[in-house]
């Protein structure tokens, strides 16, 4: 995969070259680069920004800069790829939407900052996302974390692959409680179900404790999945439990 991102501080990308991340740019799994669109001013003063046509608070992002940086990525891959907008007013970002950008061999993030931007920028993008219902000072933190929740779905980013497969949201649950050793800590004692190697138990504990932990902390996630009938039991122990 290959990920560009236009951005006017192209320093605060650097923890993307650390850890999983960096490790998949060494080996050549992932190509990441950022462009700062300042270098594309055409203005003697470098201005990226301008005020709005009928007024209005705060400045927009200028087309020239954006349209010239992506004309250069452009030239560089081939293509500018599948284009994506961080802004308020997009589709909020969730584990599903990583899924599916992870199915695209080129992305291409334009990060924002000031109030907006001119309308025409949208004339570029395919695709516009929103971290939440919040705002940011600016999009370079939005795309980092959309990045690195995306690139973990490519083929041998992570060390293992079930490690992606039994995460929170893979099922529509939160993920169990892990214990690792000592199986007791200072008298805090791991479950004795972990430790008597019935796999079979193992298993349905875990798969309990997952949909112990959604109804307690994201009940609305238990409302979109359709439950087996052993999963509707093992809720109605686990409401019986906590009240």
């Amino acid at each position: 995969m290959r990920i560009d991102v236009l951005s006017l501080f192209p320093d605060m990308f650097a923890p993307m070259r650390q850890s999983i991340i960096g490790k998949a740019i060494d080996k050549g799994s992932l190509d990441f680069e950022v462009t700062d669109f300042r270098d594309f001013t055409e203005n003697k003063h470098n201005n990226v920004d301008d005020y709005p046509f009928g007024g209005g608070a705060g400045m927009l992002l200028t087309p020239q800069p954006i349209f010239d940086a992506m004309a250069s990525v452009e030239k560089k891959s081939g293509n500018k790829g599948h284009v994506v907008l961080l802004d308020p007013a997009g589709r909020k970002f969730n584990h599903e939407v990583a899924q599916e950008l992870a199915t695209y061999e080129h992305l291409t993030f334009i990060a924002g900052h000031y109030e907006g931007y001119d309308e025409r920028i949208r004339e570029l993008v395919d695709d516009e996302i929103s971290l939440g219902d919040y705002v940011l000072t600016g999009g370079e933190l939005g795309a980092m974390v959309i990045i690195d929740a995306t690139v973990r779905f490519l083929p041998e980013i992570l060390g293992n692959a079930a490690s992606a497969e039994g995460d929170s949201f893979e099922d529509g649950l939160l993920e169990f409680p892990q214990y690792t050793r000592p199986a007791d800590f200072r008298g805090r004692k791991v479950p004795e179900v972990l430790t008597n190697g019935n796999h079979a138990k193992i298993a349905e504990w875990r798969l309990k404790e997952s949909l112990r932990r959604t109804y307690l902390r994201r009940p609305d996630l238990l409302e979109k999945r359709q439950l087996t009938s052993q999963e509707r039991d093992l809720l109605d122990d686990i409401k019986s439990e906590e009240r």
